[in-house]
């Protein structure tokens, strides 16, 4: 069974930095693309973050790069998002998701490309 699990969540005042995990099981980890989305009220789920664990190629959204970092522990399992100079927009409930069949290489920011989802964490980032 696929399963994952985000965490690391909160409330942070703009400025300030978080760091999410996801842990993952049920499939090979070593070769998969593992996504961030996030969603705010009365928006479409946005694409963060991609991560192709077996070749390490990254992708991030224009709005989140030089501050998000993603990065993978292969020893856990774990999808890391390092969010740096939080601002409010970038308030939302983020979730984690893979991507087995390999269509996600080609549109990382795209959720319908992704299989399996985990629950949602909240981010708030107060001005």
């Amino acid at each position: 069974e696929v399963q994952l699990q985000a965490s690391g969540g909160g409330l942070v005042q703009a400025g300030g930095s978080l760091r999410l995990s996801c842990a993952v099981s049920g499939f090979t980890f070593d070769d998969v693309g593992l996504g961030w989305f996030r969603q705010a009220p009365g928006k479409e789920r946005e694409g963060v973050s991609y991560i192709s664990t077996s070749v390490g190629r990254t992708y991030y959204a224009d709005s989140v790069k030089g501050r998000f970092t993603i990065s993978t522990d292969h020893t856990k399992n774990t999808v890391y998002l390092q969010m740096n100079s939080l601002k409010p927009e970038d308030t939302a409930v983020y979730y984690c998701a893979a991507d087995q069949g390999g269509r996600s290489w080609y549109a990382p920011s795209n959720p319908r490309f992704f299989g399996s989802w985990g629950p949602g964490t909240q981010v708030t980032v107060s001005s």
